[in-house]
């Protein structure tokens, strides 16, 4: 154990060599420097890109998306580009980027050590200067995670590292073929040829030295030398570009002189990406596919992959034209209703609202306007005003199709426009589904034990809420005081009757069964008006939810992709179908099912029998919410679920319309065109029927003989507790009928066209608390004058 006076001494020795330290120790410690450098810099070789990641940017291979009849849907490219070879690109092009960019670039190997050297001395001395070559740069584009952007030495070290790596791999025209075809130039547009297309509107092969030098100026800094945006400090950078040619005799200076005298003359047009003909879809499954390539380590954008996909490109069309043809119909009905002064005027507190809530209002406060002035300026605007009511009445509508069987998505339009408007409206969109939420009510109180011919009275509904609130669900026409069977309440959309059911089945039970058929990721508030449909939801989430009550119970979470492979064709990845997950028992499910049926037989579908003249065994729900926010249909064919959503961004805003606001007659019109189209075309098969379950029972048995001995002892046959409703046999599929006329907002509003038993449908808006509509004309069928009777569960 040394003490601490044999510790002195030896702290006292080796403080003495620090301060001086012999001739042998000052060689090693100049010589530890580079060696521990090295070594830093051989310990980040791992973690630059590797040889083989290098290549794979070098031929690039997009994912092919394939639609399930094999059409080609789409390409996933990391950005919007077109490749060009070096000799398709302008011999200007390629000498103003070296003179400006990189004049020793086939002196060196990757790094100019002299341009680095003195970019350091710069640094050093205040002044930043950057000491990048072409090599270094293009590592930077083509690797941006992995080597990053911060000003630090590690990430100098690995952009170094990698530039060494291309530069071994690469030749010196294929490093400027890929540093000119990789090169951002804002507006999406990557690469020199889309660069030259979206400001000059031309070809890379056919710019001249000024249009050149103006694209090769803009890469220093390309928002600030922004030719658009920025005309003279962008011109002023293309003279740079132009005097260092000079510099480099690479440009006569005469002529240099005659040029830089001329103007900046763009011709600017932004180049979108094509994004095929479903681009929402593509949005989805581009998400899905990048989290699937990362646990299996491959690259959706350079291993060319080749995904399979659910869509079917037949039915797509189908539903992009059926969601155009009634949007149109809708958007004039929209047009005629906002284009009066009295309602898109200055005086109206709603468009006063809109335009507080636009970036030109906050602009003009910020520049030192009142509140009252910058209002007064934006309105007296007509340009602008004609604009934001344009923004604002744009209908927009959502669709999905799946196949209930196996949850496979075969159609998805989320909105009219992708380019007009990329918001989807059927993954993301969340709304108030109106009456469409009512069979999850009817289908908990199936499974409790309740009978569709149990009834309720048609009479007015008082319920307690908490805070001393009471809500009171009505219907557009006044109670009626009769019984009405639960048949006919779902069939009729009868608010008084679904909320009466509500309280007898709780709204936890409607909850939970509502989560487990689809329903799975927006929230449910768990309180009476539950059962109107009054927490949003997405379109996908109703769709699926209607696909499990087609599938007898089971829910099937919406698949996008059966299998991935290589371009060689290799299988690299299948999906199966899921097994199903029990929602609703079979026989409670096809309870709901066949009363689901009534609503398209006779309730508020029927024009989809009427009008559309479809035959085949379907069943569905119609929904509005408040003020006809808010229209949606849902139909159901044991192969084809499809629903569809119509509405507007902004829900303050409506098609001002007791007639077309209905979803009976805003989305309806686009299932019905959907789903007649798909039978004609033999899409789906118009014979097939939704089947009953067997009965599993113990008593099964045991009936069906006591049943057979009634009728040999009586010789008549006694009617069952719950027969099928009849259907009509399938017929040819008519032509459809031609769409009405636009109607003018003041017109009576009639039905398309009369229905069965001359019954006029009610509409199913959704009341809020202590909100009671006036009444009106609207009525229900005579029901039996029998007392009312609580179901039985």
């Amino acid at each position: 154990m040394i003490h601490l006076s044999q510790l002195k001494p030896l702290v006292a020795e080796q403080l003495r060599r620090l301060r001086r330290p012999t001739r042998r120790e000052l060689k090693w410690a100049l010589a530890a420097v580079p060696a521990l450098f090295l070594l830093y810099v051989l310990a980040l070789i791992p973690f630059t890109p590797g040889i083989s990641d290098i290549r794979k940017a070098k031929l690039e291979l997009p994912a092919q998306v394939l639609s399930a009849d094999g059409k080609l849907l789409t390409e996933f490219k990391w950005a919007n580009r077109s490749w060009v070879p070096l000799d398709q690109i302008a011999p200007s092009v390629v000498a103003a980027l070296i003179a400006t960019e990189d004049h020793r670039f086939y002196q060196h190997h990757g790094l100019d050590w002299r341009r680095t050297a003195a970019a350091a001395l710069s640094t050093f001395s205040g002044e930043l200067q950057g000491g990048s070559t072409l090599t270094q740069q293009l590592a930077r584009n083509l690797y941006p995670e992995e080597i990053g952007r911060a000003p630090t030495l590690n990430r100098k070290l690995k952009e170094a590292i990698t530039a060494l790596k291309i530069e071994a791999l690469y030749t010196k025209p294929e490093i400027l073929e890929t540093y000119l075809n990789t090169v951002p130039f804002l507006y999406n547009a990557v690469g020199i040829e889309m660069a030259a297309r979206t400001y000059f509107d031309k070809s890379a092969a056919q710019l001249d030295l000024l249009e050149s030098a103006t694209l090769v100026g803009m890469l220093k800094g390309t928002s600030y030398y922004n030719p658009v945006l920025n005309p003279e400090r962008a011109e002023q950078r293309r003279n740079i570009v132009l005097a260092q040619m000079v510099k480099r005799d690479k440009l006569d200076a005469a002529k240099f002189e005659t040029l830089k005298k001329r103007p900046l003359r763009v011709e600017f047009e932004r180049q979108l990406e094509p994004m095929g003909p479903a681009p929402h879809f593509a949005q989805q499954l581009r998400k899905w596919l990048i989290d699937w390539a990362d646990r299996n380590d491959y690259n959706i954008y350079t291993d060319g992959l080749v995904v399979h996909t659910t869509l079917d490109a037949r039915l797509q069309q189908v539903a992009h034209q059926a969601v155009a043809r009634q949007g149109r119909q809708l958007q004039g009905v929209a047009d005629a209703a906002w284009r009066p002064r009295t309602v898109w005027g200055e005086r109206s507190e709603l468009v006063q609202a809109f335009v507080r809530e636009t970036p030109e209002y906050r602009r003009a406060m910020t520049s030192g306007l009142t509140a009252k002035e910058a209002l007064k300026k934006l309105m007296a605007d007509t340009a602008f005003m004609r604009t934001l009511r344009e923004q604002k009445t744009r209908v927009q509508a959502g669709f999905l199709a799946l196949d209930p069987r196996n949850g496979q998505i075969r159609a998805w339009v989320g909105s009219r426009d992708f380019e007009q408007d990329p918001f989807d409206h059927v993954q993301q969109a969340r709304r108030q589904p109106g009456s469409t939420f009512k069979p999850f009510v009817y289908g908990a109180a199936f499974e409790k034990g309740a009978s569709p011919d149990d009834t309720f009275l048609d009479q007015a509904v008082e319920i307690p809420l908490a805070g001393g609130e009471v809500w009171r669900p009505a219907d557009d026409a006044p109670p009626s005081g009769r019984a009405l069977s639960l048949r006919d309440g779902l069939a009729y959309s009868k608010n008084t009757i679904t909320a009466q059911l509500m309280q007898t089945v709780g709204p936890d039970r409607v909850a939970k069964l509502a989560r487990a058929m689809g329903v799975r990721q927006s929230k449910l508030d768990l309180v009476p008006s539950l059962a109107l449909g009054t927490s949003p939801v997405t379109l996908r989430e109703m769709v699926s939810a209607y696909a499990t009550i087609a599938n007898g119970g089971g829910y099937l979470e919406p698949v996008l992709v059966t299998r991935i492979e290589n371009r060689q064709g290799k299988v690299l990845a299948e999906f199966q179908p899921a097994t199903a997950e029990p929602a609703l028992s079979a026989q409670a499910n096809y309870t709901l099912l066949d009363a689901l049926r009534g609503v398209i037989d006779r309730g508020t579908g029927a024009a989809i029998r009427n009008r559309y003249g479809i035959r085949a065994d379907l069943a569905g729900k119609t929904g509005t919410t408040q003020d006809n926010t808010d229209g949606w249909f849902i139909l159901m064919h044991p192969q084809l679920v499809a629903g569809a959503w119509v509405g507007f961004n902004d829900g303050r805003v409506t098609l001002r319309s007791d007639y077309w606001g209905q979803g009976a007659h805003s989305a309806l019109p686009i299932v019905g065109d959907f789903t007649s189209q798909a039978l004609r075309a033999r899409l789906i098969d118009p014979r097939v029927r939704f089947l009953e379950p067997k009965d599993t029972s113990l008593l099964g048995p045991l009936m069906g003989g006591l049943g057979g001995w009634v009728r040999s002892l009586f010789g008549s046959t006694p009617v069952p507790v719950k027969p099928p409703e009849p259907r009509p046999a399938p017929l040819p599929i008519p032509e459809p009928i031609p769409e009405p006329p636009l109607m003018p907002t003041s017109a009576p509003e009639v039905p398309l066209e009369p229905l069965p038993e001359e019954i006029i449908l009610p509409s199913e808006r959704l009341d809020p608390v202590n909100v009671v509509p006036p009444a009106s004309s609207t009525s229900l069928p005579a029901a039996p004058a029998t007392p009312a009777s609580a179901p039985s569960f």
